[in-house]
């Protein structure tokens, strides 16, 4: 049987770190613990997550019917439950507001993918939901999509949402997640972002399987994906209103990579600098077994 006192202090030092990143402002965020087959332990609403205690912890059941504590549950207890129902292996879910994570849920503009050897390896590529009103079954939805391929989901024009084994893990994701959006950021204001080429990138994901972390673009169904153009999720881009603008397109990669570059370019919706970048790879590499 779970230790539940230690479990809510888990919840609590979580909730510490949270709003000591500045990931939740004011009563901001969620977490919850899931304890058995029907029990789920959730934080408060209207509480800030820096100042929680013990006691302050409530337990919900799977269908967010509050069967224990003194103060009334989250009110997007929902999507903690859904990801639970996905998601079996599931222990713990982290919803947060971080700040540069956040920025790209408002601007809907993908995350660069192949730029930072830890985020390829612990996160790989990180969708985006279209948006909904937060708190209903609808809002809680948005997830299904992704929740199987992914342990950190960004909420269009709201937030994150990380998940995994006990609530430090899941907090994790979301750490990670929002340090590398803030690289992002400085790096475009620097001028410009590199990505690996195929070969490193390829030997990111080697080692990923070989630690035991999944990745799609590791299985025999994404085989023949762009392996560093967000290619996991891009079927969801339209239905989110999801669009690379801010940052640049990474060089095509992988084996479907060049045919799909060319169906692109005579259907026009290749952009010009995608394309020379392209051909500037395709040359190099040619020179380089002269």
């Amino acid at each position: 049987m779970a230790n539940l006192h230690k479990l809510k202090q888990d919840i609590c030092e979580i909730g510490r770190r949270i709003y000591a990143k500045g990931f939740a402002a004011a009563n901001d965020g969620n977490i919850t613990v899931r304890t058995g087959e029907n029990e789920v332990l959730c934080t408060p609403t209207m509480h800030c997550k820096g100042f929680l205690k013990p006691e302050d912890i409530c337990t919900i059941d799977m269908t967010g019917k509050q069967l224990a504590g003194i103060k009334k549950r989250s009110s997007e207890a929902l999507l903690h439950l859904e990801i639970y129902r996905q998601r079996p292996d599931v222990k713990s879910v982290v919803h947060c507001h971080p700040p540069h994570a956040c920025a790209f849920a408002i601007a809907r503009e993908p995350i660069p993918q192949c730029v930072l050897p830890e985020v390829e390896v612990f996160l790989g590529d990180v969708p985006i939901t279209k948006y909904e009103t937060p708190g209903g079954q609808g809002f809680a939805d948005t997830v299904i999509p992704f929740v199987q391929k992914t342990n950190v989901i960004i909420l269009a024009n709201h937030g994150t949402v990380s998940y995994g084994e006990n609530v430090e893990r899941a907090y994790w994701w979301t750490e990670i997640l929002d340090a590398y959006c803030r690289m992002l950021l400085l790096s475009k204001q620097l001028g410009r972002v590199n990505f690996f080429d195929e070969t490193k990138e390829r030997e990111l994901l080697e080692l990923k399987a070989k630690w035991g972390w999944s990745d799609p673009r590791n299985t025999e169904e994404y085989k023949n994906c762009d392996i560093c153009a967000n290619d996991i999720f891009r079927e969801s881009w339209k239905n989110s209103g999801v669009e690379r603008k801010a940052f640049d397109a990474p060089p095509p990669m992988g084996p479907g990579a060049a045919k799909a570059t060319a169906a692109g370019s005579r259907n026009g919706s290749m952009d010009n600098e995608a394309l020379v970048q392209l051909i500037t790879q395709r040359v190099m590499e040619e020179l380089a077994k002269r």
